[in-house]
């Protein structure tokens, strides 16, 4: 029985000719912005918003505003449990890419930044719906998220991550509507203020046992703090332009998405409290179905459980007993 799961990586380029693949989870962020009609201008303007961003916070020896473009790679990430060449899709991630117009120079960004993945999926829409279902009181399943935090730490830990990527993933979030955020004395001169929670939020839990710890910082002329998910030390191990490339981009997919926290029209105060039915807000010129959004989450999960969990669950289970990380 093979029990060191091996995995592959895709790269696709995520601009305006940008058509998801057949294994990319359909509510994810990037590949809903590839639908419908406004398909091409929808990618072309969040392409746009991400430039203006980068080069407004990269404002050193930038006069004109336009010295810095990102590029996105969207990063599929497959695995192999048998190995015997069948795979199955777990996780996509975003890599950001630097140009420097100024030297002609092409910098290596921050791989991570938006997260999505099917097994999150099963453990969010199926696990937890059965786990509460006719009980009076929330709860949840003491080995929830085990096993999808193994296999992320794996990934990470793997030989193909490390011939692909020089440094830690960083993935970033938007806050929780559940949590009230305080603002800290704390500045850094990129990502801003630093914010903390009053309490420790269920995707904390989550993420901490893919091995990630959060911090959460509102940059310069933002309106609302950004959750920051990493493992090492999220200030000193990322150069300032690195910290930019995963600010921009998410900062502007969470404006699309969630414009009522990230695109209000009032920026968060000493103490902040996110409400995604705060009326006072702008909205992008950028087409987005959220509702249709939650609905496929609950299909693929059910999905992962049909061709995943189900037709694997022994070998799940022994590897997730046995795995040391």
């Amino acid at each position: 029985m093979n029990n060191q799961f091996t995995f592959s990586i895709k790269r696709i380029d995520f601009d305006e000719n940008y058509h998801p693949s057949d294994n990319t989870r359909i509510t994810t962020n990037f590949a809903n912005l590839a639908r419908g009609n406004r398909r091409q201008e929808n990618l072309r303007n969040a392409q746009q918003m991400i430039n203006n961003r980068f080069n407004a916070l990269a404002f050193w020896d930038n006069q004109k505003g336009d010295r810095y473009s990102a590029e996105l790679e969207i990063i599929s990430v497959d695995i192999d449990v048998e190995g015997n060449g069948r795979t199955f899709p777990t996780i996509e991630i975003l890599k950001a890419n630097i140009v420097d117009h100024t030297t002609n120079q092409r910098i290596e960004g921050i791989v991570g930044n938006n997260f999505s993945s099917y097994v999150r999926d099963y453990d969010f829409s199926v696990i937890l719906s059965q786990h509460n279902k006719g009980k009076d009181s929330f709860s949840i399943p003491d080995d929830f998220g085990d096993l999808h935090g193994k296999l992320f730490k794996h990934f990470v830990n793997s030989d193909v991550y490390k011939e692909n990527f020089s440094k830690p993933p960083v993935i970033c979030l938007s806050v929780s509507e559940n949590k009230t955020y305080h603002r800290t004395e704390n500045q850094h001169p990129v990502l801003g203020y630093e914010y903390q929670p009053n309490g420790s939020s269920l995707t904390e839990k989550y993420f901490e046992k893919m091995g990630l710890k959060v911090r959460y910082f509102m940059p310069a002329n933002s309106v609302a703090p950004l959750a920051f998910y990493f493992s090492g030390d999220l200030l000193n191990d990322y150069t300032n332009l690195e910290l930019i490339s995963t600010i921009s981009t998410m900062e502007t997919f969470q404006k699309i998405y969630r414009p009522e926290i990230y695109n209000a029209n009032a920026v968060a105060g000493k103490l902040y409290q996110p409400n995604l039915r705060h009326q006072d807000h702008s909205l992008t010129q950028i087409e987005y179905d959220r509702e249709e959004r939650s609905q496929l989450a609950v299909e693929q999960g059910r999905f992962v459980e049909e061709h995943f969990i189900k037709p694997y669950q022994p070998i799940l289970a022994q590897w997730s007993a046995n795995c040391a990380l």
